[in-house]
């Protein structure tokens, strides 16, 4: 299993990279639209990039073809597998999917947004119901999300309060700014026991003050 590929971008194509690595080795990697954007901006000054992957093979009746689809950090992965847990959105469907940003997406998955799901690339009405039952109030800690062009690794804390307030200082909050948060999410919904549940219901809260 390939967990990450670093190297020196060789090619660009539309939505993959061909991405150069040390012993004469080149990669083709697929890069979901809204990671694309943001590559730019994580080339190190000797013109490489390190991409997390997600790694699984394409099979059809002739031939299985390893394929490998490239994310700036682990929680844009993490979001993409989120998204293909849902019935009919096989990795390249989501790859050709996902050219907005996750905030947005996220943001269009709360609100049931059906509109502003099929206007992603291959996404009907059918398949944007399909969503929204499946991810609504569940991806809270992905439109949290400030920037891009960082790197972001998921906290292992066993206590999942500081696991929460650990991955909104790697969404770049301050940390009084996240501790506030997490306070005042706690205390309208003390029955909270998981970082995700917290981080969805700060999301929740943080939407609607908008």
């Amino acid at each position: 299993m390939i967990s990450h590929i670093r190297g020196k971008i060789a090619k660009r194509k539309s939505s993959s990279l061909i991405i150069d690595v040390d012993g004469g080795f080149s990669y083709e990697v697929l890069i979901p639209g809204c990671v694309m954007k943001s590559i730019d901006a994580n080339i190190s000054p000797d013109g490489s990039i390190k991409l997390i992957t997600y790694h699984y093979h394409h099979t059809d009746p002739a031939r299985s073809i390893p394929v490998l689809i490239g994310f700036l950090n682990e929680i844009e992965k993490e979001f993409f597998e989120k998204f293909i847990t849902v019935s009919g959105i096989g990795p390249k469907a989501a790859v050709r999917a996902l050219n907005a940003s996750i905030p947005q997406v996220v943001k269009a998955i709360a609100d049931g947004d059906l509109a502003a799901l099929k206007s992603l690339p291959g996404i009907g009405e059918q398949r944007a119901k399909e969503i929204v039952a499946k991810l609504q109030n569940k991806l809270g800690k992905f439109g949290l999300i400030q920037e891009y062009g960082v790197e972001i690794t998921v906290a292992k804390e066993a206590d999942f309060v500081e696991e929460a307030v650990e991955i909104l200082l790697q969404l770049q909050y301050k940390k009084p700014e996240a501790k506030e948060m997490i306070q005042k999410a706690l205390e309208r919904s003390p029955g909270i026991k998981t970082a995700e549940d917290l981080l969805n219901e700060v999301y929740k809260n943080k939407k609607h003050s908008k």
